[in-house]
This record gives structure tokens, C-alpha cells and sequence, in this order.
């Protein structure tokens, strides 16, 4: 009896705390089991308990969203422009139903607090994408979610920061601290392993989002490529015993060396090296796949069986298998593995996988890249750290690629240190978690939807338990420790009803649904403005009377298809015809 009503308790007091979440998509919370990995602990994160459930709510309802409704699977064996256009439908709703949590959430937090995204992931082409596919639907930096005021004022700031090239980082947050507001940056992944996920792949899909109790030192969207290399905490601590400097420029041969001296009796065939794979990549890392295997090491591919017993997959996905760096020894041979990351990731993965070292006893190295996959990684980093103004530039970028290049070819390096530089990323050779912060002591939330079942962990994926009843495993993660959150959640409508309520109103719109004859909200006002910075960010200039101006001649037809755009273009401008007080911050190109 007792037992029975502790969990009634339970779930009416998460059912509260996230009220307005399960009431914009019309769900029903039927169950929530949490499991902890160590003791149970009751200030686990920064924030309230309250808003530490809304939280992981926000990561259980876009996973859910995710795997309903994102054309999970639609793009097995297709053609590569009908396979992206799956990819950006499904980015489309989980960075939609992540957005609306989050700003259904944002009306609890406390009055001087808001959420800033820092670093989105989808901003730019993944290797073997052509340019002209276009960005993927995101939440990129600059979102601001916070009470209308709040949020008003740090817009006005935000856009000053990205437009203002006199406006730096540092009269940004002496504002900010001047003001008495307290931001919470955030690094954002809503729909981590994409291409596994269109192509209806077993494992892997997850969302991603990594609450911080300070902003990132960022000043412009950013997304590029990092090199990067996870290993132990202990193999780290045993370098500094020895002298040794481990960091990602570290010869591989000493890394290993200190691994075996870190795990007496572990063999250099049980050390685990996790690298992207692939021929797209081999330009970029061949050589230190090549150096590993000379070393005797066994790099991970597909078909090896991870602990859970489910198999590794090196396509995509760079943050799950830094959960798996550690030591453990075989319970049946009784032989000691380790496993460690290496090679490169976008990124929002990068600092996200390095946000983990407190929290999982691991410790990240990081070094900036290019966005182009034309040189070995050893010359990569040095690239972005030559003076883009030495007249011995052309020089220093020609002796790395060992060849004479043409102009464009200089000018197009010449941006990649550029947009880094003015995006306000540390340019320092050995970059650590701690540079990307203002205050260099920082706590973080790591929160993990899973969308299907994780080879890294052996969590669970969405899962159907009763007719219109699913089932969505959360993993909520900071340096006091870790609980993986079971939530059960009912659609209080049909599957094709809740369908409209998970879809951005201007996708249901360019997919036939009667514009004209729905009932019109002023809600809806901020709801497309929301989902146009969703959708399509960079064809929005923001104009300084708080307009925001699209244009259509910069959305890819490959982002959204010609006929789709004559669309949304009819739709913005009636709304603005018919309603235009609501959306006079609209403008149309």
C-alpha cells in the first residue's frame, strides 16, 4: 500500500512539473521510473528539482516525437535528394517539439533566468552532403527562451553581438552581469545520427541537450569540425605523474604507452579505439587509423559486440561512445579491456563529449578544423592556427598541402579561420572544455532522449507498451551522478491527430492542410516566427525594428522543395495581409 502511494506521489508530482509540456502535446503521464546509478540524490543538477523534470521531460517528448513522426526508416534505399529530404523532415520536428518544450518550460523558470543555445548541430553540410543541400532544421545560437521580458532584452543583445562587429563578447556579459540576469547556455543535438535514423537503422538515434549554468563564449552560429581524443581520467592523471602532456597532438604510440601503463597486465589488443569510419573520411584520418593498427591496437568497426551485446556502429555518432571510455575487465576470460575515442567530430558533439570529462572520469583534448575534408589530420589543426593576415599565409597553407593552390582555394581556408575566430571560439592549439566558459568553473546537465535502443549504454529506445501508450528512456547525467528516467507517456489523441499537434504549423501547411479555414491565435504569431528560425536560419536577416526579414532566393531547394516554398511564401504574406498587427514583424523578399 505504502509503495503504491509513493508512486501515485510520483508521477503526480512529475505530471506538475511538467504540465505545460504534456498539455501542448496533448499526452497523458501514465508512469515515470527512475533508476540510479550510484545512491539516489536530491539536488542532482544546478536547477530545482521542478525544472530538472521539465527538462527531461523536454528530451522524452521530442525522442517520442522523433520516432512517431520523423519518417523513421522513409529513406532506406533512396536516392540521395529523396534520403536528405527525409533527414530534414525528421531534424524538422524533433528541433520543433524540443523549441515548443522549451519554451513552455521557460514560463517556470526563475524571472532572471533564461535558456541561450550556444551551439546547435545542423548548421552546416555533413561530409559526403553537397553544399547545396542546405542546413538542416536546428536550434542554433542566439535562441533565447526565458519570460517575455527577459527574452526581449537578450534578443536585443544577441542580435547587437552578431551584427555589431564593435559589440565583443566581453561588453555582452558585462551587460548581462550588469543586469542581474543569469543565463544557462545550452548545447543542442536534437536528432543525433540522422542518416541512421532516415534509413531505418536499429540503434543509435538519440537527442542530445546539455544545459550549462553560464553562457558558452560564443558570439555567432558556428559549426565546423574538431579533432578530438577521449581516454580515461586515470590515464590522464598517470601522464601528469610521468611528465607527459597527453592532448590530441600527443604521438600515438606514447598515448598507448601510458594506457598499458596506466592498467598493469592489459594487453594493446584489448585497447578499443573508436574512429569515425569510412572512405569519405579517409583523407581526413586514414593515417591515424593506419597508426593505430601498426601499433596493435584493435579498432572498433560494426561488427564488433559492444559490453550491452549490441553491436558498435563508426558511421555517425561521436558523443554515445565516450560513455564507454573507461577499463573493465572480461567476467569470462577475465582479460581487461579499454576503450578510448580518437579522430574528429562537429563541433556541438566535440563540446558536448567534452562537458562529459567531470561527470564520467574522462578526459577530452580538442583541436579546430576546417570544414574541409582535403588534408590528414596532422595538418588540419595547424591550418587553423596560421594568421589568415601574414603575407606568408599562401606560403604556410601551400607547404602543408605540399602543392601550389589557387586563389579561391587560399581564400576559402582564409574563411574557416575566420568564421572561427569571429565566432568567438578559443583559438588556442590545445583546446580543453574549460576555454569554452567565462567563468572556467562550470557545472552541466548532460540529458539524453533515446530515439532507438544505444549500443554504448544499453539503453532502451521508444517503445510501444499498449495501444497508443510508449515508453521513453531519458538519461540525465552531471558531476554528482547519474539516473536513467523511464516515462510513460499516452497520446490523448488518435496517431493522425497527434501527428498535427507534433508538426510545425508551416510544415502542415506546405503539406496541404487549409490555412485559410483554421482558426487563427495570436499565438500563432510567435509560433512561426519560432518555426521560420527553426526551419530556414539562414535565410532570415533580423532587422533592427525586431522584423525579420526571409528570403527565399537563400533556402536550398533541397532544404525546401520549389513548389513548397511558393507555399510558404503565399501563407507568410496572407498572414500578414489578414493579420497584420500580429505579424508586423514579418517581412518577405
Amino acid at each position: 500500500m505504502t509503495t503504491s502511494i509513493n508512486k501515485k506521489n510520483i508521477i503526480a508530482q512529475w505530471a506538475f512539473d511538467t504540465r505545460s509540456i504534456l498539455g501542448r502535446l496533448h499526452l497523458w503521464l501514465e508512469d515515470v521510473d527512475e533508476v540510479w546509478e550510484q545512491q539516489k540524490i536530491d539536488d542532482l543538477s544546478f536547477v530545482e528539482p521542478g525544472l530538472e523534470r521539465a527538462l527531461v521531460m523536454t528530451a522524452a517528448v521530442t525522442a517520442l516525437g522523433g520516432k512517431l513522426f520523423g519518417r523513421y526508416g522513409d529513406g532506406k534505399g533512396a536516392a540521395k535528394k529523396e534520403l536528405n529530404q527525409v533527414k530534414k523532415d525528421a531534424d524538422a520536428i524533433t528541433a520543433y517539439v524540443m523549441s515548443e518544450s522549451l519554451w513552455y518550460l521557460s514560463r517556470s523558470l526563475p524571472e532572471n533566468h533564461a535558456i541561450m543555445v550556444c551551439l546547435g548541430e545542423g548548421l552546416m553540410p555533413k561530409v559526403g552532403e553537397t553544399p547545396e543541400m542546405g542546413s538542416n532544421p536546428l536550434l542554433g545560437f542566439g535562441r533565447i527562451y526565458a519570460r517575455p521580458q527577459v527574452a526581449k532584452f537578450l534578443e536585443d543583445k544577441v542580435k547587437n553581438l552578431i551584427n555589431n562587429d564593435e559589440y565583443t563578447w566581453d561588453m555582452f556579459y558585462h551587460d548581462i552581469k550588469k543586469s542581474n540576469i543569469t543565463i544557462w547556455g545550452a548545447a543542442i543535438d536534437t536528432l543525433e545520427n540522422t542518416s541512421r535514423f532516415a534509413k531505418g537503422k536499429e540503434t543509435g538515434p538519440l537527442t542530445i541537450i546539455h544545459i550549462f549554468d553560464q553562457p558558452l563564449c560564443m558570439t555567432k552560429p558556428y559549426e565546423g569540425y574538431m579533432g578530438n581524443l577521449i581516454v580515461p581520467g586515470e590515464v590522464q592523471r598517470n601522464a601528469q605523474k610521468n611528465s607527459l602532456l597527453l592532448n590530441f597532438f600527443t604521438p600515438r604510440e606514447k598515448v598507448l604507452d601510458m594506457i598499458l601503463h596506466s592498467y598493469p597486465g592489459l594487453e594493446a589488443k584489448n585497447v578499443h579505439v573508436w574512429t569515425l569510419r569510412g572512405e569519405s573520411r579517409k583523407k581526413r584520418i586514414g593515417s591515424l587509423w593506419d597508426t593505430w593498427e601498426k601499433l596493435g591496437v584493435h579498432l572498433v568497426d560494426s561488427d564488433w559486440k559492444l559490453p550491452s551485446e549490441l553491436n558498435a556502429f563508426t558511421d555517425s555518432g561521436t558523443y554515445k561512445p565516450c560513455f564507454l571510455v573507461k577499463n573493465w575487465t572480461d567476467s569470462t576470460t577475465g582479460e581487461q579491456h579499454v576503450f578510448i575515442c580518437d579522430g574528429y567530430a562537429a563541433s556541438a558533439e566535440a563540446v558536448q563529449a567534452a562537458s562529459l570529462s567531470p561527470l564520467l572520469d574522462i578526459h577530452a583534448s580538442i583541436a579546430l578544423f576546417s570544414s574541409k575534408f582535403e588534408l590528414s589530420y596532422e595538418q588540419e589543426s595547424q591550418v587553423m592556427h596560421l594568421n589568415p593576415e601574414s603575407p606568408q599565409f599562401a606560403s604556410q597553407l601551400e607547404k602543408l598541402f605540399a602543392k601550389e593552390l589557387p586563389a579561391e582555394k587560399i581564400e576559402e581556408y582564409k574563411n574557416y579561420i575566420y568564421e572561427a575566430k569571429n565566432a568567438g571560439i578559443p583559438m588556442n592549439v590545445d583546446l580543453r572544455i574549460g576555454d569554452f566558459f567565462p567563468e572556467k568553473v562550470w557545472r552541466v546537465m548532460g540529458i539524453c532522449g533515446y530515439i532507438l535502443p544505444d549500443p554504448y549504454t544499453g539503453a532502451e529506445g521508444v517503445e510501444q507498451i499498449a495501444e497508443n501508450i510508449y515508453r521513453v528512456t531519458v538519461r540525465l547525467a552531471t558531476k554528482k551522478g547519474c539516473k536513467e528516467v523511464k516515462i510513460s507517456l499516452r497520446l490523448q489523441e488518435s496517431l493522425e491527430e497527434s501527428q498535427l499537434v507534433f508538426n510545425p504549423l508551416l510544415t502542415r501547411f506546405m503539406n496541404g492542410e487549409n490555412y485559410e479555414e483554421r482558426a487563427v491565435k495570436v499565438s500563432d504569431s510567435g509560433r512561426i516566427r519560432n518555426e521560420l528560425q527553426t526551419l530556414c536560419s539562414e535565410a532570415l536577416e533580423y532587422l533592427d525594428n525586431n522584423h525579420i526579414k526571409i528570403y527565399f532566393n537563400r533556402i536550398p531547394i533541397d532544404v525546401i522543395t520549389e513548389e513548397k516554398q511558393k507555399i510558404l511564401k503565399e501563407v507568410l504574406n496572407w498572414y500578414r495581409q489578414n493579420h497584420p498587427i500580429w505579424f508586423r514583424w514579418l517581412e518577405c523578399e
